[in-house]
């Protein structure tokens, strides 16, 4: 079964500025163009508040993997189309993913996609990992986890090119599939994307201060007097 004990979820866990940084060299994107993806894919976390990754399981993908043998007797698990209804959100995904394992452990590892970028878990091997409970092991560790699986599939599809022409719908849809328009991956991603690079922007043009530059402390007005001396009602 794919658990672990609940807990608030650590710090730790989470990608630093350094870490976006990092990935858009890595990359050759902008760091404006990752978090979008994040933005879109996760909401921006990639796990729950018990400290489990955040997935979804595709019942469309599960059926597949099994030769649909599992259609009839287990139908909120297994579909032959993908069905926006079957999923239950948040930590019932997991509910959804152990009955499956009871099933068929590797098609239901590879059948849910996983963390701050949602990456699939059959798509561990290009992503850089050598099976699939590896791969899932790894998410439950920390979002840089979850960056390093994201620029291996960016990089093994080539999608790099649609970041960094901006050309949303081309990258929704070697990221999501050709049904992304259904959800308007592509639009909600380059809202996003506009709504970090005026962030970007803005740090950028903020102006270098120098030690001289700082004014020297004044004392707060406060009650007819100020800090440090005299006041109306006495010291403070």
């Amino acid at each position: 079964m794919v658990n672990v004990k609940t807990g608030v979820l650590k710090m730790n866990k989470k990608l630093k500025e350094i870490d976006f940084q990092n990935a858009a060299k890595e990359i050759g994107v902008e760091i404006a163009a990752i978090k979008a993806v994040v933005d879109v894919e996760s909401q921006g976390s990639g796990f729950l508040q018990d400290g489990r990754p955040k997935i979804l399981f595709e019942a469309h993908i599960f059926s597949s993997m099994t030769n649909h043998i599992y259609d009839v007797s287990h139908p909120n698990i297994s579909s032959r189309k993908w069905n926006k209804s079957l999923y239950k959100g948040g930590a019932r995904e997991y509910d959804r993913l152990n009955e499956a394992i009871l099933l068929n452990k590797i098609a239901a590892l590879e059948s849910a996609s996983y963390g701050l970028f949602q990456i699939m878990g059959f798509n561990y091997k290009i992503c850089g990992w050598n099976d699939v409970e590896t791969f899932v092991n790894d998410m439950y560790k920390n979002e840089g986890e979850h960056l390093k699986a994201f620029a291996g599939f960016i990089k093994a599809n080539k999608l790099e090119k649609h970041l960094q022409n901006k050309d949303w719908p081309k990258f929704a849809k070697g990221y999501n599939g050709p049904a992304y328009a259904q959800n308007k991956y592509d639009i909600k991603m380059r809202e996003a994307y506009e709504k970090y690079v005026k962030q970007v922007i803005v740090e950028e043009k903020k102006p270098e201060v120098k030690e001289d530059d700082i004014p020297k402390e004044k004392p707060f007005d406060f009650g007819g007097g100020k800090f440090g001396g005299d006041g109306t009602s006495g010291d403070y």
